[in-house]
């Protein structure tokens, strides 16, 4: 008795075996779409990040096109008789899946969102002005996009179902398959430990791609013994981004009038060499100066802006409230820099060095510039400060002023609020400044950043924490490593206040 397969079950067969051919060909579609977000992200900066960075890529885009076939497309291969309303309604489905991603990743590149339910409004705002610049031809050129999209997975549809039983010779769909689940349970695994460690170069990936909800374990993790909880949500707390997209600077406006009476100079070093002994000339001197910028451009917008590198990128369109306060009441406001230094924040007030009859001017250069200029007649005519760190391998050198400075401890960052407050001005350094006012300051401690790390200076220790929460101490006595307790509340107190101008995304 020869038992024949009924032609409803051949149609089923022949429709799966079709749903996943045109699932493959759509998931090469959607990655060629995602990678719009691997080009558009800032790299790792690891080898491991890089590594997970692609094998998350190809699993999670690979899973959520495959999960969409599963639930919308192959449900229909087994209640639908009609194979062509099945391909026109898978074409369908495609078209609008893709058309959303590739939006979706339009809409990262621009916002940081995904598409999501919290991003509603945004997207809504987003929409609204995008149409509102719509006229016709544009709404028409859309529509056309999307029918010729549609007409291409219709073609697609048709040409796999056409060639069916030659592409069913390729037996590739175990190894494939294999890759991609190979790609999805590793890029977990990987995020397991990434998160129990707080490894920034993967967790920083969290919120990459669409639809993505990486595995965690901490639980599982602290029950076996293999993570300290407590230890994992202090140094998650220590946890910072050093990667600022967004800034409102100054926080607010900043309104108060200044006084020019007498002119002003400030010499910053930017050299190497050891900063010659002022205090026989007269002027006080704070031996506990940090200037813990990573490069000579970072060194003169922390000095201007009274921010740390921190926010050197977004500032580079800001208008530094040092400059431009007593530049817009009439006060003649300069700087020169031993260096060529192009930025939009500098530009309408560089001038060769001169040392100002009136107003103010800021002068970048070296240690032997600054021993020939200094004299007595220098400091009883002008306000004069004076900082350098030379070639201390701690970023720590002194600063010296005529003024009557009341700290002693100061950063680069101080300088800016300093000189304000020295001309009359009485707005809060906290509205455009991380700094202090070191005629009077606020705090006991200071707090900058270098590269990617926080640097606090408090109670002769200098603790740096890194992007990921872990951390040093050093003590600023000796330079030697300490084993004192880490004073998490000033360090979470310290973050907070670094971060201030930030606008979360």
């Amino acid at each position: 008795m020869i038992l024949a397969e009924s032609p409803r079950r051949m149609r089923v067969t022949r429709l799966v075996s079709w749903g996943h051919w045109f699932a493959l060909a759509n998931i090469v579609f959607a990655l060629t779409i995602s990678s719009i977000f691997l080009f558009s992200s800032p790299s790792p900066g690891s080898l491991l990040g890089n590594a997970y960075l692609v094998t998350n890529w190809l699993g999670h885009i690979s899973f959520i096109t495959f999960i969409g076939f599963v639930i919308l497309i192959l449900p229909l291969c087994y209640v639908v008789s009609n194979e062509k309303a099945v391909k026109a309604t898978g074409s369908v489905v495609a078209a609008i899946g893709l058309a959303l991603l590739a939006f979706d990743a339009l809409l990262y590149t621009r916002t940081g969102f995904h598409i999501s339910f919290s991003a509603a409004e945004l997207v809504r705002d987003e929409a609204q002005y995008r149409i509102s610049q719509f006229g016709w031809q544009q709404w028409s050129y859309l529509l056309l996009l999307f029918f010729i999209w549609l007409g291409c997975q219709l073609v697609l549809a048709n040409a796999i179902w056409k060639r069916l039983e030659r592409l069913n010779e390729y037996k590739i769909g175990l190894p494939v398959t294999s890759v991609f689940v190979f790609c999805f349970v590793s890029s977990h695994a990987v995020h397991v430990w990434a998160d129990a460690q707080l490894y920034q170069p993967i967790i920083k990936q969290d919120n990459l791609f669409p639809l993505s909800y990486p595995a965690t374990a901490k639980t599982t993790l602290s029950r076996y013994g293999l993570l300290d909880l407590a230890r994992y949500e202090q140094r998650k707390q220590l946890q910072f981004n050093s990667n600022l997209q967004s800034i409102r600077y100054p926080s607010e406006p900043v309104y108060c009038s200044v006084n020019d009476s007498r002119p002003t100079i400030v010499f910053i070093q930017t050299d190497d060499f050891p900063l010659s002994d002022f205090s026989s000339l007269g002027l006080s001197a704070i031996e506990q100066y940090y200037a813990t910028s990573s490069s000579r451009e970072s060194l003169v917008m922390s000095a201007i802006f009274g921010v740390p590198e921190l926010y050197k990128t977004p500032l580079l369109n800001k208008r530094p409230v040092l400059l431009a306060l007593p530049h817009a009441q009439g006060m003649h406001v300069s700087i020169s820099t031993d260096a060529i230094i192009e930025h939009n924040y500098i530009k309408p007030y560089q001038e060769p060095f001169a040392i100002p009859v009136s107003g103010m001017h800021i002068a970048f250069t070296d240690a032997q510039t600054i021993r020939t200029v200094v004299n007595e007649g220098l400091i009883q005519s002008h306000h004069v400060i004076i900082a350098g760190i030379g070639n201390n391998p701690q970023q720590k050198g002194v600063l010296y002023s005529n003024l009557t400075l009341k700290a002693e401890l100061a950063s680069i960052e101080d300088i800016a609020p300093t000189i304000l407050h020295a001309f009359g001005c009485d707005a809060p350094p906290r509205l455009y400044s991380t700094g202090r006012n070191l005629l009077d300051p606020s705090r006991n401690w200071i707090v900058s950043t270098s590269e990617d790390k926080i640097v606090v200076v408090n109670n002769n220790q200098r603790i740096e924490v890194m992007s990921n929460g872990s951390y040093e101490i050093i003590n600023t006595q000796d330079n030697s490593r300490s084993n004192e307790q880490l004073n998490v509340d000033l360090l979470s107190q310290a973050i907070k206040h670094l971060t201030r101008f930030s606008v979360a995304n």
